[in-house]
């Protein structure tokens, strides 16, 4: 298949699952980490307007290269992002998927950056894997929500490797429903890649983060 085909087919089964659940369609973020700035232009011209990149040293450059003239598309930054890279980011990404730590808390702070977060929440037991823990999430939205430039507006979580994937779903859905409580306005949730957006759908995603199912294999 080719790109647009593999984006219909993707769009197809996400509009499937969203009937199925009875839920809005999410939003979805085509990962185009590992691909030109082409292949945006390309999905671009399909009418995809959110793109999401992992790695500012690649993203940067791809965001400069693309100006299709008009600004109605948007960059997503969805990795773990450095505290030094922040001050490029900011050039380019109107989303964070990943506020993880009081490190890059306090950089995005003392920076007034203007971004819609999410707050990225770790579900593992590994501490390694960067975010907050479910008993700190309402500590650190309290936090966040102190700097006026942020907004704040769900929670985002990764699937761990060999755990059913509704388990975690179910856990970020749980997530959700706490933030709310601080912040009734921040409900949406970034969760759901190529392997597993339908179960994503099912738990209340709002966003997806889709990208070799519809980009195909990087080169």
């Amino acid at each position: 298949m080719n790109l647009e085909q593999r984006l219909r087919a993707v769009r197809d089964r996400i509009a499937a699952a969203s009937k199925a659940a009875s839920r809005d369609q999410p939003t979805l973020v085509v990962v185009t980490k590992n691909h030109p700035v082409d292949l945006v232009r390309e999905l671009y011209d399909l009418g995809e307007r959110d793109f999401g990149e992992n790695r500012d040293q690649e993203a940067s450059l791809k965001a400069m290269d693309f100006t299709p003239g008009q600004n109605d598309y948007r960059w997503h930054f969805i990795g773990q992002l450095q505290s030094n890279k922040v001050k490029s980011v900011l050039n380019y990404a109107g989303f964070l998927h990943s506020l993880d730590r009081q490190s890059l808390l306090k950089e995005l702070a003392k920076r007034e950056a203007n971004l819609k977060v999410f707050i990225q929440m770790n579900l593992t037991d590994d501490p390694n894997r960067g975010g907050i823990n479910p008993e700190d999430l309402v500590a650190f939205a309290n936090q966040v929500m102190e700097v006026s430039s942020l907004e704040l507006i769900g929670v985002m979580a990764v699937g761990g490797l060999d755990v059913e994937p509704e388990r975690e779903f179910e856990r970020v859905a749980s997530a959700s429903q706490i933030l709310q409580t601080v912040n009734p306005e921040a409900n949406q949730i970034s969760a759901g890649m190529s392997g597993d957006f339908e179960q994503a759908i099912a738990y209340g995603a709002t966003h997806l983060r889709i990208g070799s199912l519809i980009t195909g294999n990087s080169h």
